[in-house]
């Protein structure tokens, strides 16, 4: 069973050793334009992570993801009566 994931923001000096971040956890995304790579872990792992990850050579820096601690309820989020009534004829 999988608990609450956190994000993990990897910048690279070198994509050559992008590969050896997945033994981390999931290697969601990496960019080889601006050299850095997304892992996704436990949450409860992430500290211990980003520490053993920034002591690497070829690390940059490593930032945690805060999208799990962001409120995702917003206020005012229903839509609007006039454009509800366009949507419902097809405008």
């Amino acid at each position: 069973m999988i608990g609450q994931r956190q994000g993990i923001i990897v910048w690279l000096f070198s994509l050559k050793q992008a590969k050896m971040l997945r033994r981390f956890g999931n290697v969601h995304f990496v960019s080889k334009r601006l050299k850095y790579a997304v892992i996704y872990c436990n949450l409860e792992e992430t500290e211990a992570l980003m520490a053993k990850i920034s002591s690497y050579s070829f690390v940059k820096k490593v930032e945690p993801s805060y999208k799990p601690f962001l409120k995702m309820e917003f206020e005012n989020s229903s839509p609007d009566k006039a454009k509800e009534y366009d949507y419902k004829m097809g405008i």
